[in-house]
């Protein structure tokens, strides 16, 4: 059974209910959540639920019907989220393992490392004790190739993962080993899961050659009874009759399993087929249903590999999976983990946010989606009082993208423009990005230029490029010049780049005034834009955890609602009940499920309170409110905090 405590309880009463159960023979495992404090009973239930709902201090008793107690939906709503020094597996990421079936030797391992965080994995894999099936095959380094594969990954900034097949082995891989694999053939060793799961450390436990998602999940309930909160099921296919493949991989059981555990679920595709070419498709496959992660096998020659060269990939052939996965991700709403690459220094130029890790030996670097002279290069330099170096990207995406692998430390987007209304793209980056949060905010004035080479007047022009935004904000200027053609661009600077490098008195760009001389080009018309009360409001991301916000009086979070009457009433009346002032509230649609909605809502203190203490207190008070009414009645359904923050207006 699963005891919900009071949130006030007193130590003593915390205390007399752990003895009362563990007296009834129950093992007693006690969680801290966000919101709640839960003791999860685990054993033969000898005792009414209705006695332990009425000690001092139990709030409420849940029980759950499963086999699995622990592993079950019931006992946990919200998909558990597993953190290995700072990758995660689980929520809204795709997150990829690679490495070798076996370290061979300390260059091999090396080169295996280097070749996989280049092409995108985020930590590395790789056997050194071997079970096989034939004892004259290739056993494995032992203790080691724990110490080899350790080395490779601290070179390269990657947590490690590596199968335990004993307990005697336990000893040699603790000080060296992130994740510990349980594989197939010890699915079922129970001894060794009770072992393994009292380290605490995460694990992932892969299906057996002929288990049943039951017994698996039963296999899962070993570990999380014995000490870990941290395990990872592991697909890797199944034994069949067909003979095509090495295995048949059961791609059904990640919904399945989706419904029955709040436990994430990766795929290991290499075991499955254990066949080369079929590695990425299968890959691919088990991203589009829903899997949380891949676990690869990759060999720099895999033609002289030791163990299961046949089904490891190339370097190359991995490089391009990950391309591959990059373009797929987004189109079933998931994003792909990436590694950071930690820089030294420290924010300067601004009070309101601090590094986490100190340090004040480089600039901050800020990324930004355009090119010289673009309005979000303008809000950097305000934001930062021109001490901060600002990164020139593609476009948004990439921007969040290199705030996620460590090349710039924060990043720049616009998310409103008063005249042109909301950046839809960056409300749906947000709600897709979990490992980015909003830590400031910025909003400035903004005066669109019509830009030409020299010798170009308002009557050559034919073609006008700008971005979408631009030209929706200068809309009624252009209205006077209806034959003009409009043409979208990635950014108002890339505009102002265009026509400079076409040197074509027929184009114009819609842009700063500070463009001009960058591009080398002449303002036909300054201040085009529809109103002089024009200003955009961006917002300063930056990988979650990695920048404090010293004075936050801000928060933006998304949420949504039972499709039932006064779910919305419900939720936006708990920021009036802890004096918040709600300033937007955005809803957009979600993929995959029609005719439902996400919203988006920005909150703040009224004027005339100032205290960042009390906004914190208020804004927390809130959201907790919320996520307790997401657990007892469910009327208000994914809350996400997107940051908690400080606004700084400049002029």
């Amino acid at each position: 059974m699963v005891i919900v405590l009071d949130k006030n309880i007193r130590n003593e009463d915390k205390q007399r209910i752990k003895t009362f159960l563990e007296k009834n023979s129950l093992r007693v495992n006690e969680i801290t959540g966000e919101e709640d404090t839960i003791f999860a009973a685990v054993g033969k239930v000898g005792i009414d639920p209705r006695d332990v709902e009425i000690l001092p201090g139990v709030h409420s008793v849940i029980p759950i019907t499963k086999a699995y107690k622990m592993a079950s939906r019931e006992f946990k709503k919200d998909n558990t989220v597993v953190n290995i020094r700072g990758v995660k597996i689980g929520g809204n990421r795709v997150t990829v393992i690679a490495g070798p079936c076996a370290v061979e030797n300390r260059e091999q391992i090396m080169e295996s490392a280097a070749r996989v965080a280049e092409s995108g994995a985020v930590m590395l894999r790789g056997g050194a004790y071997k079970p096989r099936t034939s004892p004259y095959a290739f056993q494995g380094l032992g203790a080691e190739g724990v110490r080899f594969l350790r080395e490779a990954g601290d070179a390269w900034g990657l947590p490690v993962a590596c199968e335990i097949v004993s307990a005697e082995h336990i000893p040699e891989m603790l000080d060296y080993i992130d994740v510990y694999q349980i594989g197939a053939r010890n699915m079922q060793n129970f001894e060794l899961l009770k072992k393994v799961g009292a380290l605490g450390k995460p694990v992932i436990l892969k299906r057996g050659l002929s288990a049943t998602i039951e017994e698996w999940l039963m296999a899962a309930e070993y570990l999380l009874s014995s000490g870990t909160e941290d395990v990872i099921l592991c697909e890797r296919g199944i034994r069949t009759y067909e003979k095509a493949t090495r295995n048949t991989l059961d791609l059904s059981a990640i919904p399945v399993l989706r419904s029955l555990t709040h436990l994430p679920i990766i795929v290991d595709p290499s075991h499955a087929v254990g066949i080369r070419d079929k590695v990425p498709p299968m890959c691919l496959a088990a991203v589009a249903a829903g899997a949380d992660g891949l676990i690869v096998e990759v060999h720099p020659t895999p033609d002289t590999a030791l163990s299961d060269g046949a089904q490891s990939l190339y370097p190359v052939q991995f490089e391009k999976m990950m391309r591959d996965i990059e373009v797929l991700a987004p189109v079933v709403g998931r994003e792909v983990s990436h590694r950071s690459i930690p820089r030294a220094g420290s924010i300067r130029g601004t009070t309101s946010i601090t590094r986490k890790s100190g340090g004040t030996d480089t600039p901050l670097v800020c990324a930004y989606s355009g090119g010289r002279g673009a309005y979000a290069e303008q809000a950097i330099h305000r934001y930062y009082d021109d001490e901060a170096e600002a990164l020139p990207l593609n476009n948004f995406r990439e921007v969040i993208r290199a705030v996620l692998d460590g090349r710039a430390e924060c990043g720049m987007l616009p998310i409103e423009n008063s005249l042109a209304g909301s950046v839809y793209e960056n409300y749906d980056n947000l709600a897709r990005y979990d490992d980015i949060e909003i830590v400031g905010e910025a909003t400035i004035r903004i005066e669109h230029s019509l830009l030409a080479v020299k010798g170009a007047t308002l009557d050559t022009i034919t073609s006008v490029y700008s971005h979408s935004q631009g030209l929706a904000q200068c809309d009624e200027f252009l209205a006077r010049y209806p034959n003009w053609k409009h043409i979208e661009t990635n950014s108002t600077s890339s505009a102002a780049k265009l026509v400079e490098s076409e040197k074509d008195p027929t184009r114009a760009a819609i842009a700063s005034d500070l463009a001009a001389p960058i591009y080398h080009l002449e303002t036909l018309k300054a201040g085009i834009e529809n109103s002089p009360r024009n200003y955009t409001r961006f917002v300063l991301i930056a990988r979650t955890g990695e920048i404090i916000c010293e004075a936050p009086n801000h928060a933006s979070i998304i949420f949504t609602v039972a499709n039932q009457p006064g779910a919305l009433h419900s939720a936006l009346g708990l920021f009036m009940k802890n004096g918040l002032n709600l300033t937007k509230l955005e809803s957009r649609p979600i993929q995959g499920e029609p005719w439902r909605y996400v919203f988006y809502a920005n909150m703040s203190l009224p004027e005339g309170v100032s205290s960042s203490v009390v906004a914190g207190e208020r804004i927390r008070n809130a959201l907790a409110e919320m996520q307790k009414m997401n657990q007892d009645a469910g009327v208000i359904q994914g809350v996400r905090i997107l940051g908690i923050y400080s606004v700084k207006e400049i002029s």
